[in-house]
């Protein structure tokens, strides 16, 4: 018994020491390099997806106008129509966090994407709006996880140098979703209806899923989960498509991820709360004005033709917010382009409710929408992700999802009501109080994750850090 009790133990202790040489290498490895063309490639297929996703979300609008005016929809299927998207895009950020940290980032995002493509081509044949309704909702937990696991999977891959300026870039091709959908609406529902617009979504998803299929594992979970060959074959093929030579890096100052025998079942309340705030006051910013704004526009006595015209001018705001976000996540950090952004959002808001003239709404609306997409690319494109560790940072991410789409169900009773009570300055008011409380949250609790390895932002977050210590540092730079 003793002996068998010794080899136990003996085998326990060399397993033990072998984990901890062997973990937090693959982050080393992916820090190392500069971005090739392996990098560009799961941009371009990821920011597909998100492209998708942002081109469904944005349809909606105009392909319930148009089945409200041929008699197919009512406003009350409209709003059960919409209500299912949430529900489902809910429901699907959730479960694929939970996925992706059991089974691979790989399975979770290609089971997202054929479940959205197969639904949204199953839409465009719905014979009835409740069988549309009932699609809707299987759409809607395609496009609720495809924004966790986009985000998520690219922070795991690219390198710490310049993970902030990719993050930015893939919303930037997910934000112009809302300008493609407006124009392909204007083109293809008057003349070939609105069936058309689900087959299109559908038919690109389907497209895009069947592209991502030579999509590798993330090499961070596969480490996570002890898949260690399976880890450095992906690395091996990364480093050979790099296109440059490895960086400097002080590995030996690198710290590694938590020791092996060290008890953790989940993220810590500074994690948490900072994510769940990050999500809920952007989200509530983000529909407050994008999805309000032609209402209050049309409220203050702004034909419907003209809103929706002004609208489409400030949808440009999109890839400009990510452009902004692109410029400074890496270069002035990710505190401070959070901060920054909630602070333009704050005055801008404000200059744009006591707006009146055509020329000056439309430039203050660009610019409104141009800030609140800085805000959104710079904290849940590029800072969320970062705050928690490879083994359940994608159920943390899906979390923090879902309590900004909770919070999207309660706002509008509380937008409508600020409006109601003080006009659009009292919704003003209402956003620049939310705002302050992120910029609360950001100065209290946040981290700073600029040009860090993820591994050390998770040692930080572990020893309940408001900083990142010096010889935390990957030095890549």
């Amino acid at each position: 018994m003793d002996t068998e009790k010794k080899r136990k133990e003996t085998f326990l202790k060399s397993y033990a020491e072998e984990r901890t040489v062997r973990t937090g290498v693959a982050g080393k490895r992916l820090d190392s390099v500069d971005p090739g063309p392996f990098h560009r490639r799961l941009v371009a297929l990821i920011g597909a997806g998100m492209f998708l996703d942002g081109f469904d979300v944005y349809m909606a609008g105009g392909v319930l106008g148009a089945m409200v005016q041929q008699g197919t929809s009512t406003l009350a299927l409209n709003a059960d129509f919409i209500a299912a998207t949430f529900a489902g895009m809910l429901v699907g950020a959730v479960v694929a966090g939970f996925v992706g940290d059991r089974f691979g980032r790989r399975a979770s995002y290609q089971a997202n994407l054929l479940l959205f493509g197969s639904a949204s081509l199953a839409g465009a044949f719905a014979p009835t709006m409740p069988l549309l309704i009932a699609l809707r909702f299987l759409m809607g937990i395609g496009l609720g996880a495809e924004i966790v696991v986009g985000y998520a999977m690219l922070t795991e891959f690219m390198p710490a140098h310049v993970r902030g300026r990719w993050s930015a870039m893939l919303a930037m091709l997910g934000n112009t979703g809302l300008l493609v959908s407006s124009l392909v609406g204007y083109l293809v529902i008057p003349s070939l209806g609105w069936r058309w617009m689900f087959g299109l979504a559908g038919a690109g998803a389907l497209y895009v899923w069947y592209l991502r299929k030579s999509m590798p594992e993330s090499p961070r979970w596969l480490e996570a989960v002890g898949r260690y060959d399976e880890a450095d074959a992906v690395l091996r093929m990364i480093e050979a498509q790099s296109g440059a030579s490895h960086r400097a890096c002080k590995t030996e100052e690198s710290t590694p991820p938590l020791r092996v025998g060290v008890s953790r079942t989940g993220p810590t309340r500074r994690q948490m709360t900072l994510g769940i705030v990050i999500n809920v006051v952007v989200s509530t910013v983000l529909y407050g004005y994008v999805s309000w704004i032609p209402t209050f526009l049309a409220k203050q006595g702004v034909s419907v033709s003209s809103s929706l015209g002004y609208v489409l001018v400030m949808s440009l705001g999109g890839p400009i917010g990510a452009w902004l976000a692109y410029v400074t996540s890496d270069r002035i950090g990710r505190k401070r382009s959070v901060l920054l952004a909630a602070a333009l959002t704050i005055v801008i808001g404000s200059a744009f409710g006591a707006t009146r003239t055509p020329v000056l709404v439309m430039l203050g609306g660009l610019c409104l929408f141009s800030s609140v997409y800085f805000l959104l690319s710079a904290t849940t494109a590029t800072y969320v992700p970062e705050l928690f560790e490879t083994k359940w940072r994608l159920r943390s991410v899906g979390i923090c999802s879902m309590a900004g789409r909770l919070g999207t169900v309660i706002s509008p009773f509380l937008v409508v009501y600020a409006f109601n009570s003080a006009g659009f300055i009292g919704v003003v008011g209402f956003l620049d109080v939310a705002l302050a409380a992120l910029v609360l949250c950001m100065l209290m609790i946040g981290i700073e994750t600029q040009g860090v390895s993820l591994e050390a932002v998770e040692s930080a977050v572990t020893r309940n850090s408001g900083s990142i210590a010096r010889d935390d540092v990957m030095e890549t730079r």
